[in-house]
């Protein structure tokens, strides 16, 4: 077994941790807009170019192939843009190619009793006697030749596992499974609820609090006091129809993926009129409303679609359900 770094005593994530968070879940759920801020911001913050490709890379296996690769390829375009800036990324401690071992699923096996701190059986009970393959996977291939390389610790590797399960819905029992090894490799439970903090932050308050609820902390009320609930209807100027709408869609994406108080922007039209527009609106509280006007594509929105619309009236609105309002477009997911 390699000998591990001593694991970090402090009580907070570091700038370098929580860009691993942020890194990992944001790939995990493949928004890559995101995801491009916030590799500059991990090497800015110290974390070298091996570092953060060793990430991308562990990453596969738990949320896929697809993701993975596209996180790497839009790593690759960060360092492009950094280096034309005449930005030059230390890359760091080499990676290593996993070495041919005789028996990799003991070298495996041997790894995840480390982080678990339990006896492994060989198979593993369960879905291991059930499916073979797949436990040699996890403990040849997962624990073995992707843990094999030292350029990240085990710490940092179940923070990257953690952040991408936390980010993903459906995978709570793999969450939970992890959050006990992170405890083992040094993660205090301190940490692990900024990690859901930041889960907040980057993905929805509804995945956060999935890991308040295994860390068997408070979650957070998805509906907050003050909630603004309003319908915008808006008439345009024929001839301007289409340029409005374009200007709408980009618009209306932008503040939903950008700012974490707007819940939604649905633009609706009417069938029998399609110049008629219908916007339901959902802000988290009237400061985030106040934040959104403000913003930079809202105000572009503003200037740009003066002359096209005709009227406009805005209808605040009180939720007479607000427990259903909790699964608002679930069943489009």
């Amino acid at each position: 077994m390699k000998a591990q770094p001593r694991p970090a005593t402090s009580q907070d994530l570091n700038p370098q941790q929580q860009r691993i968070v942020a890194i990992a879940a944001l790939t995990a759920t493949g928004d890559l807009d995101k995801l491009k801020e916030q590799l500059s911001a991990g090497l800015n913050t110290g974390l070298t170019v091996n570092e953060i490709k060793e990430l991308l890379v562990q990453l596969y296996a738990y949320c896929g192939f697809p993701r993975s690769l596209n996180g790497i390829s839009t790593f690759m375009t960060v360092l492009e843009e950094r280096k034309a800036k005449g930005l030059l990324d230390p890359p760091g401690k080499e990676i290593r190619l996993p070495d041919s071992h005789s028996d990799r699923y003991e070298q495996g096996r041997k790894v995840l009793e480390t982080l678990t701190k339990t006896p492994q059986p060989r198979p593993a009970p369960g879905f291991g006697e059930f499916a073979p393959r797949i436990d040699a996977f996890l403990k040849e291939h997962l624990f073995a030749d992707v843990f094999d390389s030292d350029v990240l610790t085990y710490q940092q590797r179940e923070l990257v596992t953690i952040s991408a399960l936390a980010a993903m819905p459906g995978v709570a029992s793999q969450l939970q499974a992890h959050l006990n090894m992170g405890l083992n490799t040094g993660l205090t439970e301190s940490q692990l609820v900024q990690v859901a903090d930041l889960i907040e932050m980057y993905i929805s308050r509804t995945q956060a609090n999935i890991l308040r609820k295994a860390l068997n902390k408070p979650t957070v009320p998805l509906i907050e006091p003050g909630m603004m609930v309003r319908i915008a209807e808006l008439d345009i100027v024929p001839e301007y129809l289409d340029d409005y709408k374009a200007i709408l869609k980009e618009e209306s994406a932008a503040s939903v993926r950008l700012e974490p108080g707007v819940i939604a922007i649905f633009p609706m039209a009417v069938k029998e009129k399609p110049t008629q527009i219908r916007l339901i609106e959902l802000y988290a509280n009237p400061a985030a409303y106040q934040s959104h006007i403000k913003s930079p594509h809202f105000q572009h929105y503003k200037t740009a679609t003066l002359k096209m619309v005709k009227s406009l009236t805005l209808i605040s609105m009180d939720s007479l359900d607000p427990e259903t309002m909790l699964s608002l477009f679930k069943k489009l997911n």
